[in-house]
This record gives C-alpha cells, structure tokens and sequence, in this order.
C-alpha cells in the first residue's frame, strides 16, 4: 500500500475498516442504494492533503459494512491501534469507519487503549461515488485533530464536529451531521483546519485499559450480552427463554443489559424477569433509553444502573467486566 512518508516528518496513520465513507453506488444520484466498504483506505486519501509538516500512511484493517461490525475486527484494530500508537513519530491515527456502530467502536477503543494520542474516528453519510460526498471534507477535519498536539483519546469527528467517545451518538438516519454528544456537547469544532475547543478533552485511567486489552486480545470467546429494552406491555419470556436454553447452548448468556425508561425504570414483569436471571448469576445492568441525562441511583435498586452509558455502551463494559472477572476466577 502506497504511503505519504517524507523523512522527519511526524506521521498520521489512517486505518480503514470500511463503512458508507468507502461505498460505491451505480450512480452519483444515489445516496442510499450503495453497497457499503468498496473502496480501499488509500483511494480514500487521494487529492484529501495531510496537514502541514504530517505525513500519511494508510493501512487496510478490515472493509466492512459497520452493521456487521464483530469481536474479530475490534480486537484486530485495537491491535493495529496500540501497535502505531507506540512509535515516536506517530502524533495520531485516523479511522475511516461506517456510521452505524461507530459510537460502539469509538467506546471500545477508548476503554481498551485510553490513549494520550488522539485516535479519530471519521465516517460518512453519503458513499464515495455520491455527487458531493462527505466523507474527504471529514477525513481532513479528522486529520487535523489527529495532528494536533492539544487532542487526546478516542474521538468522532464528522460535519466539523468533534465528540468524545464517551458521549458521541447516531441520532439521524440521513442528514449529515448525524452525530451528537446530548447534554455534554461536543469537545471541539473543526473550522477550516484549525480547532475551536469548547472544553476539556474526556481522558480514562490508563491501568484498568491496559488489563482489558490483555484480556481482549486473549480470549477465546468473548462473554455473550445481550440487550432487551423496557417498554409498554413489555414481558419477561424473552428473559426466562434465554435462561432455560443456558445448559444447552455453546455461548451461553452471561450478562443483560436493560434499556430502561426514564431514570432506570423497568416494566414490571421484565423487572422480576430480570432479578431471577440476576438470582441465577447472570449480570444485570440497567442503562436509559433516553438520549440525554444518565441515571440517577436509588438506595433501593436492586440492579445496578449504567449511570450515563448508552444501552450499547453498557454491553461492551459489561463485557470487559465479565472478562476481567472470568480471568480472576481462571
């Protein structure tokens, strides 16, 4: 793969895994038609120019349609993260990703590598064959904070945005600027090159990350999380179905992740569903289905809430849980 690398330069690695940002419809009139993860991270990059004093280099980790986004594919670009991340000369990484799971992806890299760098997560909502396409005014934003000496961790940058990991989520279907960041806002803005920071750049502890990508890079099955979410009528025989079918299933389920109303609320009889597969020594945890606010605990919850974490979110901390715990016992 041809690479941008000029001696003494301070490098920016991109890493493609596919998504809308590298689509090809059959004509430039059709935004949505496409077929999603075509075209190669270094076409991606042809006429988009690296910031002043950067040179590029662009590696191939996977070319997918987000929505089939696997544990594969996370561990491996976790993997190719923290291998560039380590060289001197590499002030951030860029990741051309699809739109669908990129909040997911974004949380994930953050609570596995907790970088000091910045690693951008960049993306598109009209493919690349469109008549004016998103995605290489987003890589350049996204380039430029990746650059920058102030940017730190897991970011989104799309539409000139810049939102934390911790906050960032799809919230429109179609429009281009389909990320938000609720009631925390974005960290910063990209106009025409430069940064515009609004607040502090969200960082984690690097110690419990760096435990969790051990564990992720060495098991041999992840623990399996499922999400159900809490609604009108809702019942809890989805619940009691998963727990009757544990002893005979290869992967059974280890933990629940409750999209609840409101501030954690639960229908009724998920609720009681829910405490019994807890009784059973399942993991339960609560998340809201709202897109702002978090949950506020209670003294008499008997499940444990997400706090500000998404219902997606909360499964893949859910999951790292489960794994640290599972390697405790081991």
């Amino acid at each position: 793969m041809a690479d941008n690398i000029s001696e003494g330069k301070r490098r920016v690695v991109v890493l493609g895994t596919g998504g809308t940002i590298a689509g090809r419809a059959a004509t430039a009139a059709d935004n949505v038609g496409y077929i999603a993860g075509q075209v190669g991270v270094t076409e991606l990059l042809e006429g988009v120019a690296a910031p002043t004093g950067i040179a590029l280099q662009a590696e191939q980790v996977a070319q997918v349609d987000s929505k089939d986004m696997s544990f594969a594919i996370w561990r491996r670009l976790a993997e190719r993260c923290a291998h560039w991340l380590a060289h001197a000369d590499v002030a951030g990484l860029v990741v051309t990703h699809g739109t669908d799971t990129l909040e997911e992806t974004a949380f994930f890299l953050q609570s596995v590598l907790a970088p000091v760098k910045p690693i951008v997560l960049t993306s598109a909502m009209r493919p690349a064959t469109a008549l004016t396409p998103d995605g290489p005014q987003n890589v350049r934003d996204a380039l430029a904070v990746a650059s920058s000496p102030h940017a730190q961790g897991v970011v989104v940058v799309c539409a000139g945005a810049v939102h934390s990991a911790f906050d960032v989520q799809k919230v429109h279907t179609y429009r281009l600027d389909a990320f938000d960041s609720g009631d925390a806002g974005p960290v910063a803005y990209v106009e025409e090159g430069a940064l515009r920071e609004l607040r502090r750049w969200p960082v984690s502890p690097p110690e419990p990350a760096r435990l969790c990508f051990e564990l992720m890079r060495h098991a041999v099955q992840w623990p399996r999380v499922e999400i159900l979410m809490s609604h009108a009528e809702a019942r809890g025989s989805i619940i009691d179905a998963l727990m009757a079918q544990q002893a005979g299933t290869a992967e059974p389920v280890q933990g629940l992740v409750l999209a609840a109303t409101g501030n954690g609320t639960l229908h009724e009889a998920l609720e009681a569903a829910a405490l019994r597969a807890q009784a059973a020594g399942i993991a339960v945890l609560r998340a809201t289905r709202c897109v702002q606010g978090r949950i506020l605990p209670t003294p008499s919850a008997a499940l444990r809430d997400a706090g500000a974490l998404t219902p997606v979110k909360a499964r893949i901390a859910l999951m790292l849980e489960l794994m640290s715990i599972q390697a405790g016992g081991a």
